[in-house]
């Protein structure tokens, strides 16, 4: 029995690690699937005068797609529940709607973008809140 498995080759939906098509396809593939979503708008909108409301409109969408972004990591967890912290400060138990240390640094990355307008020291302001946070909380 063991050498009738030992002469049978195994299919595997994995491909081997030295398979050179295999690769070339996927970059290929990952190449037109980058590229086709940059093209056909562009192609598209060239020659063709975009309306005044929609270019208005579209003012809104980088700020609301990052709202969106930052209001879920601060309320909702990875299974996507809302999260509650439970924190212990001066003596009293608290439950806060959210995670406390990303609020606090939220708070202060909005701060340092109101007076600053930097995106670069808005982030390593967020990023050092949070980690100094991580040690205090």
């Amino acid at each position: 029995m063991d050498t009738v498995l030992t002469n049978l080759t195994v299919a595997s939906i994995v491909p081997s690690h030295h398979n050179m098509t295999y690769h070339l396809i996927v970059i290929v593939v990952a190449a037109v699937a980058a590229f086709l979503p940059r093209y056909f708008p562009m192609r598209f909108f060239t020659n063709r005068k975009i309306p005044e409301w929609f270019n208005e409109w579209m003012k809104y969408v980088p700020v609301s797609l990052f709202t969106a972004l930052v209001v879920k990591a601060l309320f909702v967890d990875g299974k996507y529940h809302y999260f509650f912290d439970h924190v212990t400060l001066m003596g009293s138990h608290m439950v806060i709607f959210g995670h406390l240390s990303y609020l606090i640094a939220a708070v202060f990355v909005a701060i340092v973008a109101y007076f600053t307008r930097s995106m670069l020291s808005s982030v390593i302001v967020g990023l050092i809140t949070v980690w100094l946070l991580t040690f205090i909380l």
